[in-house]
């Protein structure tokens, strides 16, 4: 395996395909842990939705990058990406406990797009916090 992963483009294919199924894996978790239904949402045309999980999508995305970029293993990106999305999902319920007049998630559904910004922008701005304290 590591005289595969030796090939840059093996390596890429590989990488790629292991954040890509964990991606899926990971939106399934969010999907699991809010209130509305992500895809019908978005569906309909909650931009609010569409702006919570394109936060959520960038920031595992970024986390990743930089877990790839600083670990030799796909085993060790794999495990420091998937730490960081926990940190990450551990984030937006911070977010939702420092909001104490609204609920974020109910606010989001409803269409808030102030609400769904932010939330993307929190997303986006702790995944460059967690990945760059990713060390081997």
């Amino acid at each position: 395996m590591v005289q595969l992963l030796s090939n840059p483009y093996f390596a890429t294919a590989a990488y790629f395909a292991v954040t890509a199924l964990s991606m899926v894996v990971f939106l399934i978790v969010f999907e699991l842990v809010t209130r509305y239904r992500v895809w019908e949402e978005v569906k309909k045309g909650n931009v609010a939705v569409a702006m919570a999980t394109g936060g959520k999508v960038f920031g595992v995305a970024n986390i990743f990058r930089f877990s790839i970029e600083q670990h030799d293993s796909i085993g060790q990106a794999l495990i420091w990406g998937a730490f960081g999305y926990l940190l990450l999902l551990i984030s937006y319920f911070i977010f939702e406990f420092m909001t104490p007049g609204f609920q974020v998630d109910q606010e989001i559904e409803r269409g808030n797009a102030a609400v769904g910004l932010l939330a993307m922008v929190i997303s986006i701005g702790f995944s460059y916090v967690i990945g760059a304290s990713l060390t081997s």
